[in-house]
């Protein structure tokens, strides 16, 4: 993991109970499941030994066949009955962990989803995202791992309680006085005995957690090797247009070469994981030695009373089975309480990174319909600049609209033309002046509320591998009258009509095998009705005919001013000739609103931006 500061034990607990009701959360009772399996899981084996110990007594003494017959039949039923049971509850704990990775991903992709735009787009929160999968990918570390020590805890916990029950009488019952062996109940024997019963509880876990330490810190080299092979292996040869490069460049052998860091045979035998593993296990051989030899002197003294007379030979069974269980129960509870504290640090990244707040004034003002008829938008004074960066892509942009106008936004490419619309949309806000809608700083409406009066097609517009109907009307549900009008209205009828199921045809094949690859031309069509299908008040093409030849692209547009009738919207453009229809013209140069007019006031005026850029284009719009 990266190199930060050691949390305090505090902080760490409070993590981990942060994460803990994160999981308590969740859909499905995850921990609750396990915590109720391995109470039955823990349970079961003292069943045994507590029934073989009066049987084994029954056989030595009194050899009653009725109290054997009883004795049987009770330990087989009530193994029965608790194996049936933590079976039962195994499977549904089971059931619970079904598609946790999946569960825990909608997780964080709701936290993305739930993120103003801008936060979502930052480099910190990016590489927070990234990082949570990686971790969780790569050996399960964070959410995911805090669902595994919890159930076991419990479960040592409950064999603590119950061996010491057991055993208690190991030490109260005396051997004999006249016995040569009475110096097993001395003071001195007794504590020589606790204490090699807390050896392996004390010493194994704390082994078993530098071990895991260990791992802990190979995390991060394995995140690296998981990048590599994912990356280079299955993305990039799964991706067409990374194929195509590929192989016209011959590119294998580069990435080869990239991967032979974890591929190769020397890091196979000897390289940084191999390291890992080695110090890993010498810690945890380390501690399971010393385990067994402890539990080998426990024995002798428990064989050695029994010798003496102190109880009974059944009892030996009894005291040995409650003493290998207390060690396995405090050294469960012992190395998965290390195990939580290994994998707080990476805990408090998923934490972090779930509790970012919103950056952006949410607004509470209700957007009235009517503003939407009659009203104006204003930048007044707005400059911008990205978080990364220190220069300013806008610079003192003043600029005023009538609801219910087409307005064009024309200029180069770079020169601001499309973070103007991500303002007007709050998708990002301004940082210095202020937008206002009906003499009001759009900030104050509901962002939620605010966002919805407008349909936007940016040029870099996205389509689902989802059913065409789903795509234009963004929802499982649909009025599909409504999505065949507008995809005829976009010019995409024709090819609905050969489409053989519909508005339920797939669109690409992620999905469905029978889904249908679209060309560019027809996704802009479908992008065109998804915004027509929205019926907002506001309808804003950010140039997505991009990729047309100009005449192509001023047909388009010609079209979708035809289409939206009434509405208020915004077309732009680095392409003059796309736009000569709106009669209210933005000039834009270098962050700079230089020129506004109609088409044929700009172009009057010889020294001006727009006549420069239309004489540079007016070539293109010369037809035979």
């Amino acid at each position: 993991m990266d190199s930060v500061t050691k949390p305090k034990l505090s902080q760490q607990i409070c993590t981990i109970i942060g994460g803990l009701k994160i999981l308590s959360k969740l859909p499905k009772p995850l921990l609750s499941s396990g915590v109720l399996s391995s109470m039955f899981e823990a349970a079961v084996p003292f069943v045994n030994l507590y029934f073989l110990a009066q049987i084994l007594n029954e056989l030595v003494g009194n050899r009653e066949v009725e109290r054997l017959i009883l004795l049987v039949l009770l330990a087989v039923c009530l193994n029965l009955s608790a194996m049936l049971a933590q079976r039962g509850l195994l499977r549904w704990h089971e059931y619970c962990r079904d598609n946790l990775w999946i569960i825990l991903y909608k997780l964080y992709s709701d936290k993305m989803f739930d993120l103003d735009f801008a936060d979502g787009e930052s480099i910190e929160v990016q590489e927070s995202y990234s990082k949570i999968r990686q971790h969780q990918n790569g050996m399960g570390f964070g959410l995911m791992r805090l669902t595994w020590p919890i159930p076991l805890i419990v479960r040592g916990m409950i064999q603590i309680a119950l061996s010491v029950t057991l055993a208690f009488t190991l030490f109260t019952l005396p051997v004999p006085p006249n016995s040569p062996y009475a110096w097993l109940d001395s003071w001195w024997m007794i504590t020589l005995v606790l204490l090699v019963l807390a050896g392996p509880v004390l010493l194994t876990p704390y082994l078993n957690l530098k071990g895991g330490k260990i791992w802990a810190r190979a995390n991060e080299h394995n995140n690296k090797g998981n990048r590599f092979f994912a990356f280079y292996f299955f993305e990039l040869l799964q991706g067409s247009d990374r194929a195509k490069d590929i192989r016209i460049y011959n590119q294998g052998h580069i990435i080869s070469r990239h991967n032979d860091e974890f591929a190769n045979p020397e890091f196979q035998r000897g390289g940084l994981f191999q390291g890992f593993a080695r110090y890993n296990g010498k810690y945890v051989a380390a501690g399971t030695a010393i385990a067994f030899f402890c539990n080998g002197l426990l024995f002798l003294f428990v064989a050695m009373k029994a010798l003496a007379g102190a109880y009974e030979v059944g009892n030996i069974v009894l005291y040995v089975g409650a003493l290998t269980q207390f060690g396995m129960g405090v050294a469960t509870v012992l190395s998965q309480c290390g195990e939580l504290l290994n994998n707080a640090p990476f805990l408090a990244e998923v934490l972090d990174f779930l509790q970012i707040p919103k950056s952006m004034p949410q607004g509470t003002q209700s957007i009235d319909v009517d503003m939407m008829r009659n009203g104006e938008i204003e930048f007044r004074q707005v400059s911008f600049k990205y978080p990364t960066s220190d220069t300013y892509v806008l610079r003192n942009v003043s600029l005023k609209f009538k609801v219910g106008q087409r307005l064009a936004i024309v200029g180069e490419n770079g020169s601001g033309k499309t973070t103007l619309i991500k303002l007007l949309c709050r998708l990002y806000d301004p940082t210095k002046g202020e937008i206002l809608l009906n003499g009001v700083n759009i900030q104050e409406y509901d962002v939620a509320q605010y966002r919805e009066i407008f349909s936007i097609v940016f040029q870099d517009f996205k389509l689902l591998p989802l059913p065409l109907g789903q795509n234009v009307a963004v929802n499982v549900k649909y009025d599909s009258d409504k999505v065949e009008e507008v995809l005829e209205q976009a010019g995409y009828g024709e090819r609905l009509q050969t489409m053989s199921k519909g508005l339920e045809t797939y669109l690409y094949t992620d999905f469905e095998e029978e889904g249908v690859d679209i060309s560019g031309g027809e996704a802009q069509k479908i992008a065109l009705a998804r915004a027509l299908y929205k019926d907002a008040p506001f309808v804003i093409l950010d140039e997505p005919t991009a990729a047309l030849d100009p005449i192509a692209e001023h047909e388009v547009y010609n079209k979708m001013n035809e289409t939206i009738r009434d509405k208020t919207a915004v077309f732009i453009s680095h392409r003059l000739s796309s736009c000569r229809f709106c009669h209210d013209i933005a000039v834009f140069h270098e962050g700079e609103l230089v020129q506004r007019g109609s088409h044929e006031e700009l172009v009057e005026r010889v020294d001006g931006k727009y006549q420069e850029l239309w004489s540079a284009q007016a070539q293109y719009y010369v037809t035979d």
